[in-house]
Parts: C-alpha cells; sequence; structure tokens
C-alpha cells in the first residue's frame, strides 16, 4: 500500500504548480494594473489642469480621446504624461484632445 501515496503526490505537486503558475500570473496583471493606474490618474490631473473640470470629466476626456484615436486609454495617457518630459504629443492624440477640451469647455459655458 505504498504507492497509493507516491501516486496521490504527483497529481498534488501538478495541482500546486498549477495554482502557482496562477498567482504569478495575477501578480504580473496586478503590478501591471498598478503602474498604469498610475499614470493615468497623472493624465487625469493634467487635464483638471488644463480645462478645471472634476475627476470625472476629466477621466471622460481621456476615455473619449482614446476611443476616438483608437489607442489604448493607458498610451494617451503615457503620451500625455511624456509631454512634460519635452516629448511632444502625437497629433492624433493632441488634434482629439483639444476637439475634447474645446468640447468640454462649451459645455461648461452653457
Amino acid at each position: 500500500m505504498t504507492a497509493a501515496p507516491s501516486a496521490v503526490a504527483p497529481a498534488g505537486d501538478a495541482a500546486l504548480l498549477a495554482e502557482v503558475v496562477e498567482l504569478r500570473a495575477e501578480n504580473r496583471q496586478l503590478g501591471q494594473a498598478l503602474a498604469t493606474r498610475a499614470v493615468i490618474d497623472q493624465a487625469r490631473g493634467m487635464v483638471m489642469a488644463l480645462a478645471p473640470c472634476s475627476s470625472e470629466r476629466a477621466w471622460e476626456v481621456l476615455v473619449g480621446v482614446s476611443q476616438h484615436c483608437n489607442i489604448k486609454l493607458r498610451d494617451v495617457a503615457a503620451a500625455l504624461v511624456a509631454t512634460t518630459k519635452d516629448q511632444t504629443l502625437p497629433e492624433p492624440i493632441q488634434r482629439e484632445l483639444r476637439r475634447a477640451l474645446r468640447r468640454l469647455h462649451l459645455a461648461d459655458r452653457r
């Protein structure tokens, strides 16, 4: 009856290994999400400074720019934040951000 424990051990090891792999993947995703979130929050603050508005409105502006340019939100945010380091905002993002800020300004005047 010594064969039974060794037959169970490989199955238990496989389950443990699968769980470790899953947890590592989840940990990587959470790390990326935290890093992305910080950049998005910085970009949101920049929008709030450019066109005095609430955090929610700034979020809507960034999401709108992302959707109209067909560029991931995190990439729009990273490009905007990079302008603080003398990088030029790509033309499609610049154009759409200008439009979004103009719409925001017009909506506030009504």
